[in-house]
């Protein structure tokens, strides 16, 4: 099998969004549910094990009144989407500014959502400025921002 074919047929299984392909307006979401396990996974993973998120003691005396999910496993969820569902595989993330806007729990069930806002055209490339959020199951916003990639060729 040549080459172009090989890479045609990776780009279909992942379900790709080219370049070619990705507009203005497009969406897609991803969804998961916080659960304990996941964040003392995520701890472990990062090294962030501040109390906050792994301490039930400590978390009490806090604002919070206990554990709470790390803003960057929101944040992750936002990658999530980015790769593997819009524009998928193959995609190059530039950059992301985030804005943490309310405390996530343990049973929240999060969806991450991101939506095309703009697409510069560059000589070799193209930039796209997508603008994400994540929110939990009450419709609250817990996390904003705006992503920069640049999309699979085809």
């Amino acid at each position: 099998m040549n080459a172009r074919i090989k890479a045609a047929n990776l780009m279909e299984k992942y379900h790709t969004i080219t370049e070619d392909e990705i507009e203005v307006g497009m969406t897609s979401e991803f969804c998961k549910e916080v659960t304990q396990e996941n964040i003392e996974r995520f701890a472990q993973i990062t090294g962030d094990e501040n109390p906050l998120h792994m301490d039930d003691e400590f978390a009490s005396q806090t604002q919070f009144g206990g554990r709470i999910a790390h803003g960057m496993y929101s944040a992750s969820l936002i990658s999530a989407v980015i790769g593997m569902k819009m524009p998928g595989p193959g995609a190059v993330y530039l950059g992301q500014t985030l804005n943490f806007k309310a405390p996530v729990h343990f049973g929240d069930v999060l969806v991450a959502q991101a939506t095309v806002a703009k697409i510069v055209t560059k000589a070799k490339f193209k930039i796209v400025e997508i603008e994400t959020k994540v929110t939990n199951q009450n419709g609250t916003i817990v996390t904003d921002g705006r992503a920069t990639v640049i999309p699979a060729k085809k």
